[in-house]
């Protein structure tokens, strides 16, 4: 599926997500013109969410002003932390060639009437009123009692290809001016919503239940190898921690090497949400082993004016153990929500909180040393849900820079980290056929070094042990050839489903022999040899005409001795009859199949290999 499907299939969501009585969302499927004028009103949406943290629909439509008489202006927002008004402008393309290519006009932003706004002229030069959300705007901009230090950007969702920068300037009377093109549209907006990373949050503002505790936090300056830091711990609500997670999701999960684990029966995640949703007591506090964050800087607060509560304030929130804990919260919180059910679930329950304070110092060799303590306490920390050695390859460089450069170019989306795509899964935006899995993907990285065997016999934990990892993903610049030999994988998979129905030809071991139930990554690497010269040809004919020439293959390397390990002549000493022994699952697994594969010239008329001991004998028995 292309980005640009992908970015469509966000935006029906968002539409979707409007209430009843929210007509202009809903056209029928069948009325094109409508859906799409809904579709352009909901990228507005899309950018409201994902540059905002604005979750619910009645949330960003407030500041949603696209229609009739918007003084040219589709949307905005005030950012009262930053002190920063964003005026939005946004043209959605009704298919993907002009969403890519076409761009607007300066005719078309010079109609962003902002001065006359921020002038609080309450209708355009020929007297015609605004709308109603435009003269809202006009309201909040004047009941800002510091308006003279806030700032005016303005954001063209749309390819400026042939507005020049001074236009542009002129346009914004000197503010700056941040363009959306098609391609920062998928990086910036796409593909965070998809893996719930799409907000990030400069402060985390918790608050703590100060009633009836006799407890103080704990805290403790610590000197490590690689930097210095304080460490707080204190219990806090969890209803506190549901609320954060909601709201920012995987964004408050980068260093923790998994994202979003769902509560399958029987999972550390189910148990968790059994504590707090079948237990009136504090059980919680005890149960859980609790939740490790990083922080730039903390501040705790118990004198706010409010009795019985204080404040909690993190800079640069980063959980890096505990959070499958905190996701499991925000899911209890999300359903409560979504199905309007009693939130007193979360009464009285506390979960116990790590906060770990580095010092102030942005030097290079600073953040260096930091990085490598978030790595070592992670790894030291995450033992209540067991961290695979895959979780732990997750934010190495290589994997990052592949996922990136995968999606720029293919709209695939790599997998890294474990659940890390349940954002986008659940949601609907994508499914399971888009999303490449990291173990089949390192396979794969095998069989395109000409190592079929070891893409097939190796178990996953040896993959990803460092050395091995090391050895076998090391060059992000493969990734064409890597995402090429995936297409392949699925043509493949698609081959072996045809056959399903043949009782008596599963995996068209007739047709194929036994290339598709087992030589998958065999025939890979037979194709990934001669890269250059297959990868420009259709993949549906060039894996029809490796396939035609599996049998052949087969029957050569069932009559090499030294293949005598998996294919040989066995005499029954009752019968005194003979048969063959056929071990496809072997030999594809084996020792001999890799050189086999390199030496073998699958598509030539009359191919040789090598220690050909004469006319290949017939398959007598398939075992």
């Amino acid at each position: 599926m292309s980005k640009f499907q992908t970015l469509v299939n966000i935006l029906d969501v968002l539409r979707k997500e409007a209430p009843e009585g929210y007509n202009f969302y809903h056209p029928l499927d069948s009325d094109v013109v409508n859906v799409n004028k809904a579709r352009s009103r909901a990228l507005v949406h899309l950018y409201l969410k994902v540059k905002f943290g604005l979750i619910s629909f009645q949330e960003r439509e407030k500041y949603v002003t696209d229609g009739i008489n918007d003084a040219g202006i589709d949307g905005y927002f005030i950012d009262r932390e930053k002190k920063i008004i964003y005026f939005i402008q946004s043209k959605f393309r009704d298919n993907q060639a002009n969403f890519e290519s076409k761009e607007i006009k300066y005719e078309e932003l010079i109609n962003m009437e902002i001065d006359r706004v921020t002038e609080g002229c309450t209708c355009y030069e020929c007297n015609t009123q605004y709308n109603s959300k435009i003269l809202n705007l006009i309201a909040e901009i004047q009941d800002i009692t510091d308006i003279g230090r806030y700032k005016y950007n303005i954001i063209i969702i749309a390819n400026t290809k042939d507005v020049a920068q001074s236009k542009l300037r002129k346009l914004s009377d000197g503010n700056p001016v941040f363009e959306y093109n098609f391609e920062k549209i998928y990086n910036d907006l796409v593909f965070p919503i998809v893996t719930g990373t799409y907000f990030d949050q400069s402060e985390l503002v918790i608050e703590i239940n100060l009633s009836n505790k006799t407890s103080e936090e704990i805290s403790y300056s610590v000197e490590t190898e690689f930097t210095d830091c304080n460490i707080t711990a204190l219990f806090v609500p969890t209803l506190e921690i549901a609320k954060a997670l909601y709201k920012y999701k995987n964004s408050i999960l980068k260093f923790n090497p998994r994202s979003y684990l769902e509560m399958k029966s029987g999972t550390v995640n189910a148990e968790i949400a059994n504590t707090i949703i079948s237990k009136k007591t504090n059980e919680f506090a005890l149960f859980n082993n609790g939740i490790t964050i990083l922080s730039d800087d903390t501040d705790l607060n118990k004198k706010i004016a409010r009795a019985g509560v204080g404040q909690l304030i993190i800079t640069n929130p980063q959980i890096i153990n505990g959070g499958q804990t905190a996701y499991t919260l925000s899911r209890i919180f999300e359903e409560i929500i979504e199905n309007k059910r009693d939130i007193s679930v979360f009464n009285n329950k506390e979960v116990l909180l790590k906060v770990i304070t580095f010092n102030k110092d942005d030097t290079e060799k600073s953040l260096d040393n930091k990085l490598k303590l978030i790595e070592a306490i992670s790894k030291a920390t995450n033992k209540q849900t067991e961290v695979s050695e895959a979780d732990r390859r997750s934010n190495d460089k290589i994997q990052i820079e592949l996922q990136n450069l995968i999606f720029r170019d293919f709209g695939y989306f790599y997998q890294r980290k474990a659940g890390e795509f349940g954002e986008g899964l659940k949601n609907k935006y994508i499914d399971r056929r888009h999303i490449i899995d990291r173990e089949l993907f390192l396979r794969l990285s095998l069989a395109c070094d000409g190592k079929p065997s070891q893409a097939r016999r190796t178990g996953s934990k040896t993959l990803f042990m460092k050395t091995n990892f090391d050895k076998t993903l090391n060059d992000s610049t493969k990734y064409k050839m890597y995402v090429y030999a995936y297409q392949l994988f699925q043509e493949l998979n698609v081959r072996q489903s045809t056959f399903s129905d043949e009782r008596n030809n599963k995996d068209g071991i007739i047709n194929y022999g036994y290339a598709l139930r087992y030589g998958k990554f065999a025939i890979i690497s037979a194709i990934m040899k001669d890269y250059k010269k297959n990868k420009d040809e259709d993949i549906y004919i060039l894996i029809g005409k490796y396939l035609e020439s599996w049998l052949k293959w087969e029957q050569n390397i069932v009559d090499l001795s030294i293949n005598n390990n998996y294919f040989r002549i066995v005499k029954e000493e009752e019968t005194g009859l003979t048969r063959q022994i056929i071990n496809f699952d072997g030999y594809y697994k084996g020792y001999t199949v890799n050189q086999q594969i390199i030496d073998y010239k699958f598509l030539e008329t009359n191919p040789v290999i090598l220690e050909d001991l004469g006319t290949p004998s017939q398959l007598l028995v398939f075992e």
